[in-house]
């Protein structure tokens, strides 16, 4: 790895850097240029990526009814206490304007007679409000919204791994970054970073699924997480593959099922009861949304769902917690005024949208919809504030951005020379680790002696190696099962 000065190689700088490349990322990078500020997107895969994530539900919108307000009570009756009451009327509110603007921008959404867009009933929802493109509505939602960005002449720089933000006194000076292809660290000197990655499900997987990026991010800049004690579980899971099938299709014929036949709602299959799901009388003009669901279960299990049950055994296909964020998207923290008094203060220039953010919108547990909901919400929220705010300030901290370059090139090398466990082990025994079932005392202490032991690499080449990317990966992801296991 090259130990070349950021500032011998002449430092990029950019007034607002978006790490992500998911429908949060996506929603802030445009709202961020439409206020004057063409921000950079730092992806680690690339373009469409992202519209590979688990489909675990469409856009819940109140299209049918008067106002939200019945959607904000079934939210809060889902999440429970640790709900915001406010940061739900607001989401909820902005439903059906998120859904319309989508569809000004070419989402070709499901529709019933009529034209307006299907709204599917769902478990929590007192009335039918989930809405989207069938299996496909997380795919499309990211493709409208690419191609938006790029109409706004959005710059993205993939394969580039984030490694730290760099702060000065809790404010962001810059990012560090590593280019995959080339082996080479740089540093990106900026007024503000909007964290809004993929959650860090892939604890429970493989990283891939997700690695929690923007959490382990805003670990490394010194921010306590919230509401990482809670892991929601999807309960349509299919056993032994890891295949999440999206809760729309309980709204159009489908029915999970004990296996004696009875019928019974996500909360029998959760608390683990054995049971199926049946979609062997799923609506007919249903068929065509849910083809990629029935393809994947086919091609994987062999089983054909218009003949056949699947068997459910719930997993995690998503999470909530993250860095803490107010209203703009700004991540918050507790300190004291400058009179010593306890305060809520912003990291300035740090937010947080989507998966990487905590803001209060789920609570114990996500109303279906709700998850795509709030990341294009808080979004665009972040991106609005971040372009205003990046225009009103000067860049600054060069030194400590060359200090934190030098200290992540020592990193990399570390890691490149250590003897510890190889890149699969290291994988299984964190994995092990946080689905043991242990106490946190006792699971705390094995993913702190498995960070002790570190990995290290068969691959030692700078140029292309994934295996290092991996490995950063689940260095990330290890911080975040610690802040898991400390948190609540």
């Amino acid at each position: 790895m090259t130990e070349t000065s950021a500032l011998e190689r002449k430092m990029e700088s950019r007034e607002v850097v978006i790490i992500g490349s998911g429908p949060a990322a996506l929603r802030a990078a445009i709202a961020c240029a439409d206020g004057g500020t063409v921000p950079l997107m730092i992806d680690e895969f690339g373009i469409g990526s992202a519209s590979g994530s688990h489909p675990v539900a469409g856009l819940a919108a109140s299209i049918d009814e008067m106002d939200s307000k019945s959607h904000e009570e079934d939210t809060l009756a889902l999440g429970g206490e640790t709900c915001d009451e406010e940061v739900v009327s607001r989401t909820c509110k902005q439903g059906v304007e998120t859904l319309a603007e989508l569809e000004r921008w070419g989402l070709a959404l499901r529709r019933r007679e009529g034209g307006l867009p299907h709204a599917s009933a769902a478990p929590g929802h007192k009335t039918p409000r989930l809405t989207g493109c069938g299996d496909s509505t997380v795919r499309e939602v990211t493709r409208v919204l690419e191609e938006q960005a790029i109409k706004r002449g959005i710059q993205r720089n993939a394969d580039c791994i984030s490694l730290s933000i760099v702060s000065d006194n809790s404010q962001v000076r810059g990012i560090v970054t590593l280019d995959v292809p080339t082996g080479r660290i740089d540093a990106i000197q900026t007024k503000a970073v909007i964290l809004a990655t993929e959650g860090h499900q892939g604890l429970w997987s493989k990283p891939s699924d997700g690695s929690g990026t923007g959490s382990a991010l805003a670990i490394s800049a010194g921010i306590d997480l919230k509401g990482m004690e809670i892991t929601p579980r999807h309960p349509l899971t299919i056993r032994d593959c890891g295949i999440h099938i999206p809760l729309d299709v309980l709204g159009s014929g489908g029915r999970i099922r004990r296996e004696n036949g009875d019928d019974v709602g996500p909360e029998e299959a959760l608390e683990g009861e054995p049971c199926v799901l049946d979609l062997r009388q799923m609506d007919a003009d249903a068929k065509v949304w849910f083809s990629q669901t029935s393809m994947r279960i086919m091609d994987r299990l062999g089983i054909d769902i218009s003949k056949d049950v699947i068997p459910l055994s719930p997993g995690v296909a998503y999470t909530t917690g993250g860095a803490p964020s107010d209203a703009q998207g700004r991540v918050v923290f507790q300190g004291h005024t400058t009179e010593g008094l306890p305060a809520e203060l912003w990291h300035t220039g740090l937010y947080a949208a989507g998966r990487s953010a905590h803001t209060g919108m789920h609570g114990s547990n996500a109303l279906p919809g709700n998850l795509l909901l709030d990341d294009l919400v808080s979004g665009k929220a972040a991106g609005e504030h971040a372009s205003k705010w990046a225009t009103e300030i000067k860049f600054g901290g060069n030194t400590q951005i060359e200090e934190a370059m030098k200290g992540e090139s020592a990193r990399i090398s570390s890691i490149m020379g250590g003897d510890g466990m190889a890149v699969a082990k290291f994988h299984s025994k964190l994995t092990s680790a946080i689905s043991s079932g242990s106490s946190n005392e006792v699971s705390l202490a094995e993913v702190r002696a498995i960070k002790d032991t570190g990995i290290s690499l068969t691959d030692t080449s700078s140029v292309m190696n994934t295996e290092m990317a991996e490995a950063l990966r689940l260095i990330g992801l290890a911080s975040v099962a610690e802040a898991i296991l400390t948190s609540g």
